[in-house]
């Protein structure tokens, strides 16, 4: 029987990636899921165990319709991934107030709303879990970072609230951070075999991270295993931020 057996999930940013591999490992273990992305994004997924949704985080209407999706579909929800994010490389000094409220929009507030519309849902479960991507850059920087790291850094603090207030319902809240990972977001940088050296590097283990190196992360913190572990920041970094 596997480590999610019975257990109903929402993973977003679920066409590639962390999201995608995420996906995939809950199914494997047993849950039943729930697939969000952006219209457009290529939700398909084989196999049993999970259903597509397409909905634009940013829309007002879409808390509602991914919780009534996965509680028509599944019957109720156990398991929370706010994986979906974005970036955007502009020093703060040229950056538009549009750019920067566009990331924080999807990395942080998307995650505040559908948090707090599947709370009621989580503390039914008895067993509930949220689990929120962050990055390492949520605790370090680098250039042109400005609205990332911003988001990254109140993604902790709302995972660290939201432990708080949940706990005695039984509903755990953690963030994993990851690092240097070979996702679609890094794709354009890590394709060019020089930079993706230089981060592979940075890595005390020598290579990039994989999706599935933070999807293991999070199904760690989805199951039973996970059950007295909240309120954390667990970095998926191959020991990036030992350099930091």
């Amino acid at each position: 029987m596997g480590r999610l057996a019975g257990k109903i999930a929402v993973v977003t940013g679920a066409a590639s990636g962390i999201g995608r591999a995420s996906t995939e490992l809950f199914a494997a273990e047993g849950a039943r899921v729930l697939a969000v992305d952006r219209p457009g994004a290529g939700l398909a997924f084989a196999g049993d165990g999970v259903t597509g949704l397409e909905a634009d985080l940013t829309e007002a209407d879409a808390p509602a319709r991914i919780i009534a999706a996965v509680t028509a579909a599944h019957g109720g929800l156990d398991i929370l991934y706010n994986n979906a994010g974005v970036s955007n490389s502009t020093l703060a000094s040229e950056m538009t107030d549009e750019a920067f409220d566009r990331v924080l929009a999807v990395n942080l507030r998307a995650v505040f709303r559908l948090s707090r519309e599947a709370t009621p849902h989580l503390v039914r479960s008895g067993a509930g879990r949220i689990i929120n991507t962050a990055s390492v850059m949520a605790l370090g920087t680098d250039y042109g970072l400005a609205a990332y790291c911003a988001s990254k850094a109140g993604v902790l603090g709302l995972t660290r609230t939201l432990a708080l207030e949940l706990g005695k319902h039984q509903v755990t809240v953690n963030a994993i951070l990851p690092g240097a990972i070979a996702t679609g977001m890094t794709a354009a940088s890590f394709a060019q075999p020089e930079i993706a050296a230089v981060w592979a590097k940075k890595s005390v283990l020598r290579r990039l991270g994989q999706p599935v190196d933070v999807a293991r992360v999070a199904l760690f913190l989805a199951s039973d295993d996970g059950a007295f572990v909240t309120g954390q920041a667990i970095a998926a970094d191959g020991g990036l931020t030992l350099r930091i």
